[in-house]
């Protein structure tokens, strides 16, 4: 989203936003059998360069994001597998807990529930390959909380778990701080802490940022807050601006800055 997809000038760009970290993301999929990512070609200079501009910077990495699945169907495609071990693999050459997996549209289980044991299957799979490393799939659902706790437990993998989304709650009437409460700390791998774009996160009257900390505090859960958009629509190409508003704002709230 700061238009540095698996680019160098990400770390810089990070840092003059303010922020702590990246989510990298795979790359995009298409009709091809995995992602489209520099970091599978086995070119282990470009591995170093990264590592290297990411210690230089201080900027570390949230998640390995397998973005593609945004639209594409992670019950469908024949090549998953592949997929999401090129992910792990990823993870492991950077030394990154958390794999970021939106089931998308075409995986939304409110408007396809006949997906869900195909769904189920392949998540249970994916946590056992992710457990090698003592990593997690963070999945991203348009279920409720309530409906998000009952999927995980038909999993039945603790290395699955849930990246919660400020976004999805809003859209669907839901109280963020009760969501948050209701899945439990140790359901929460990461959070997308913003809504869709319209205006910046401290203007967002459907985000009570304040409240949110505190029920974070209370559950004393720790973990990445990931800013994805709440870009402000008066000027949604400027992404510096937008970018370390929202920074700034989460800052101010969760750290005293």
């Amino acid at each position: 989203m700061i238009l540095k997809r698996q680019k160098l000038g990400a770390f810089e760009r990070a840092k003059e936003i303010g922020a702590d970290g990246i989510e990298m993301d795979m790359g995009g999929l298409g009709n091809r059998e995995t992602f489209d990512s520099k970091f599978l070609s086995g070119d282990t200079i470009e591995e170093e360069v990264f590592k290297n501009k990411a210690a230089e910077t201080g900027i570390g990495f949230s998640s390995i994001a397998m973005s593609g699945f945004y639209a594409q169907s992670f019950a469908k495609r024949p090549t998953v597998k592949r997929m999401v071990n090129d992910c792990i693999e990823v993870m492991k050459k950077f030394n990154v807990q958390v794999g970021y997996l939106p089931l998308g549209t075409q995986g939304d289980l409110v408007k396809n529930p006949e997906l869900r044991p195909a769904i189920i299957e392949r998540l249970r799979w994916a946590g056992k390959q992710v457990e090698k490393i003592n990593g997690v799939i963070a999945i991203e659902t348009s279920l409720s909380a309530a409906e998000e706790k009952e999927l995980l437990k038909e999993i039945g993998n603790r290395n699955i778990k849930i990246a919660f989304n400020f976004a999805n709650a809003i859209k669907n009437g839901r109280d963020i701080s009760k969501e948050l409460k209701t899945l439990g700390r140790d359901n929460i791998a990461q959070i997308h802490a913003s809504n869709t774009d319209g205006v910046w996160i401290e203007n967002d009257k459907a985000i009570d940022l304040p409240k949110i900390k505190e029920t974070l505090d209370k559950m004393h859960w720790k973990g990445w807050l990931i800013v994805e958009r709440s870009r402000d629509t008066s000027m949604v190409r400027e992404v510096v601006k937008n970018y370390s508003a929202n920074v700034a704002y989460l800052k101010k709230v969760f750290q005293n800055k």
